[in-house]
């Protein structure tokens, strides 16, 4: 089905983006926006397509939040290793994302389904454009024919890189305890019975 292709797909694309934003050319970095930019693209339109056709599958409700987990984890773990953004950053997003799919994971299993908030639904949001953002500022580095200097320092001297990606770093947090927080009565009611089981 065309949702499950473009999850897929996106897949696929992310480590093409990865290559393009290590590898060193003049096109590299822009090649690396361009198929970021596609990737998320594809990801509004899988999900919209998918409930608009009626073609909501299991497969798809666990490909497509796997598919971005990969694809934004990649993009933060790549600028950390650019020297962009500190490791701790890119740890706390990770365990986040981590901590709530097992947990969403957990109680599927026992048939209970956990409330997502729209705030928690907006954490990719946030997090794709502080990619795109840091993104366009490596491809404005690497294009000769466009004189962005300015744009450079002053992003360079307010730090702009490391404040945005900080700002996404803890939008994520909030919305991992806003995740715990409006399940609290769910959560606590299963550790009970996990617990008069035991």
């Amino acid at each position: 089905m065309l949702p499950n292709i473009l999850t897929i797909g996106r897949i696929f694309l992310t480590p093409l983006f990865i290559l393009c934003l290590f590898y060193e050319a003049p096109w590299s970095k822009v090649c690396a926006l361009g198929i970021f930019i596609i990737a998320s693209i594809t990801d509004a339109f899988d999900g919209h397509i998918a409930r608009k056709r009626d073609l909501v599958t299991k497969t798809g409700e666990f490909l497509d939040p796997l598919a971005d987990k990969i694809l934004v984890i990649s993009a933060f773990l790549s600028f950390a290793l650019l020297h962009k953004i500190p490791f701790w950053m890119v740890g706390l997003i990770v365990f986040r994302d981590l901590f709530v799919t097992g947990l969403r994971m957990l109680f599927l299993n026992n048939g209970i389904s956990l409330v997502t908030s729209k705030i928690a639904k907006a954490k990719t949001g946030v997090q794709v454009a502080a990619i795109i953002f840091v993104l366009s500022y490596l491809a404005l580095k690497t294009l000769s024919f466009v004189d962005a200097s300015q744009i450079i320092i002053f992003i360079d001297t307010f730090n702009l890189i490391w404040a945005t990606v900080f700002s996404a770093t803890i939008f994520t947090v909030y919305t991992g305890l806003h995740y715990l927080f409006i399940n609290r009565a769910v959560i606590a009611a299963f550790v009970d019975n996990s617990s008069d089981d035991a």
